[in-house]
């Protein structure tokens, strides 16, 4: 016994001296992302995004009642961490007469140099990780026919995609958006296409003032086009435009989808909301820090000038028609950058609705940010026939190990009609086209229930519950395509109609609760028999109560905790599908989504 003591004293000793005699500069580099270090090889200067430690406390916004509340709370919480973590970094980059962007919808700044301010910045205590910049680019029309040229149509038509969800039958209900701000971040918007222009945020009738209503994130002529020189006049709208302009159609056609209208040009399934939107993409690339800026922008709508935030003008829902594939530079090492834009936006009661991508029909192929993210809205496409479209991608998330179950839902869109530059009218293909028809939903069911703005939970849970189930003979990851919900469809085609009478029925639970620090982390989710809750930050005695998709509850259990408790339950006796968890006591609330294989 004494002789093993002895060796262990010895050991830790050893131990001790060889640490003192590791160089303390080379720690340093376990901060930095590999390609920033490829980036800056042979002394190169790169484009870098520095991530702090520090990150504000937003579980408490979940306890409060309206969107404006979380909206304000929300951004005074990133901008206080923001500012003070970011301070002496900032007087760094000033001191060294280098331009940098700060972020505060994530705790980030970005800014270019060499390895030498690399090496300086990493060293830093409240530095976290130096990432690379990497390109984004909006999904690719799929290789079908994807352009057509607009046909004579009946007046009296509409496009199939707002039939196949009954958008129509919702507008006969009194209930066609009204009172609800869209947004949308893509290649810009052409704001005065006819079928777009009496709904931007912007336009009274009379004047245009695009202060708080659009904002332009593209600074650069970006790098991937391979230009002979970056020449600002490449870019058909230009850089850092003061109006809404979009360079691409891609943008313009998926807010058609949303919003828009035009006598007989019914495109939109939300035709009485206003929209209003940022340019994230130059030409179809972009990068995390546009993206970033563009999110950024719609927490808190800012003036042309950057300046004056007003969280209470943020949007109610924002589409994302694009991805961040592995091939341009998204991966592990920075998706949890993009992960945690998508978390707070959801905290600040804005639903973040994401096209699945065009990767189909195989399994797993559900993989680029930000479609992947648990709290991203992502959406497969159907065609006209109701059945999953080819090219829609398919579940489960492997790509970070989750074996998460995606898409969360389908939607149209397989050649569907909307507006393109120039005030006309074209057909496109893509989860791109389905992902509209979603948000243009969320928009429908505010309008019906305005006391649902910001219950961003319980709007997702009333399209997934409400949707027409489909199933297929695919199976993926363990799951039968024949369950509901599954890795093709998620919980089938979105149903506008029975969307909008759950909404109208559902009564908002939000009771002011004393602000609390409370969290419930589920695993794994989904289950196939047994589940984990683990409980943080509760008093008392505490209720975890598990209720099935109609509202019926099948499971509780009373639980005494003391700061912290881990409990498995055993499940295996209920059937597959979808249920929600609710756990309370009486000082606090949180609640969540189930999924049982």
């Amino acid at each position: 016994m004494k002789y093993s003591t002895l060796f262990s004293f010895s050991a830790l000793a050893l131990l001790f001296l060889l640490a003192l005699k590791t160089p303390q500069t080379e720690l340093w580099k376990h901060k930095v992302d590999t390609n920033v270090f490829i980036n800056t090889a042979n002394n190169a200067s790169a484009d870098f995004i520095i991530q702090f430690k520090d990150k504000a406390n937003l579980a408490p916004a979940a306890q409060l009642s309206t969107k404006e509340e979380k909206g304000k709370y929300v951004f005074q919480k990133l901008q206080q961490t923001a500012l003070a973590s970011q301070k002496e970094v900032k007087q760094i980059l000033k001191n060294q007469n280098l331009s940098f962007r700060p972020f505060l919808l994530v705790n980030a700044i970005q800014t270019h140099g060499d390895i030498q301010l690399i090496q300086q910045l990493a060293e830093r205590s409240e530095v976290a990780r130096i990432i690379s910049n990497p390109q984004i680019k909006r999904e690719e029309l799929v290789p079908e026919p994807i352009l057509e040229a607009a046909q004579s149509r009946d007046a009296n038509a509409l496009e199939w995609g707002l039939t196949m969800i009954g958008a129509d039958q919702v507008w006969a209900m009194g209930y066609n958006g009204q009172g609800v701000t869209v947004a949308g971040e893509d290649t810009g918007y052409e704001w005065e296409h006819p079928a777009l222009k009496s709904a931007y945020r912007g336009w009274d009738g009379t004047n245009a003032d695009h202060n708080y209503h659009w904002h332009d994130a593209i600074h650069e002529i970006s790098p991937l086009h391979n230009d002979p020189m970056p020449d600002p006049s490449l870019n058909p709208c230009g850089l850092e435009v003061d109006f809404p302009c979009d360079d691409n159609n891609h943008g313009t056609h998926t807010m058609g989808t949303m919003i828009g209208e035009d006598g007989d040009n019914q495109i939109g399934v939300a035709p009485g909301a206003k929209w209003m939107a940022c340019r994230n993409m130059e030409r179809g690339y972009g990068s995390p820090t546009t993206y970033i800026e563009c999110f950024e922008f719609f927490l808190a709508p800012t003036d042309l000038n950057g300046e004056n935030p007003k969280p209470a003008m943020a949007p109610h829902v924002i589409n994302n028609s694009w991805g961040c594939p592995e091939m341009e530079g998204c991966n592990s090492s920075n998706w949890s950058i993009m992960d945690e834009v998508v978390n707070n936006l959801k905290a600040a009661g804005i639903v973040v609705v994401v096209s699945a991508g065009n990767d189909g029909p195989n399994c797993e192929t559900v993989r680029n940010a930000a479609s992947i993210f648990d709290n991203s809205f992502s959406v497969g496409a159907t065609a006209a026939n109701d059945t999953i479209a080819g090219f829609s991608s398919r579940g489960a998330v492997t790509v970070d190990g989750s074996n998460r179950m995606k898409p969360n839902i389908s939607a149209p869109g397989r050649q569907v009609r909307s507006a393109v530059r120039g005030g006309g009218y074209q057909s496109f293909s893509g989860t791109s086209m389905a992902g509209p028809h979603v948000a243009g939903m969320v928009a429908l069911i505010i309008s019906a229930n305005p006391e649902l703005a910001g219950q961003v939970e319980v709007i997702e849970n009333i399209i997934e519950s409400t949707a027409f189930p489909r199933t297929t003979g695919q199976e993926c990851n363990g799951t039968p395509g024949s369950a509901v919900p599954n890795n093709t469809y998620g919980f089938g085609r979105i149903d506008a109609v029975k969307a909008v009478e759950a909404a109208l029925i559902t009564v908002s639970n939000q009771e002011t609760r004393e602000p609390n620090t409370a969290q419930v982390r589920v695993s794994p989710n989904p289950f196939k028999e047994e589940v984990n809750f683990q409980l943080e930050a509760w008093e008392g005695d505490t209720q975890i109560r598990i209720f099935n998709a109609s509202g019926q509850e099948v499971f509780q259990e009373q639980l005494e905790v003391q700061g912290q408790q881990s409990k498995t339950f055993n499940l295996a006796q209920l059937p597959g599908g979808i249920y929600f968890y609710r756990v309370e006591n009486t000082k606090q609330e949180l609640s969540g989504k189930l999924f049982k294989l």
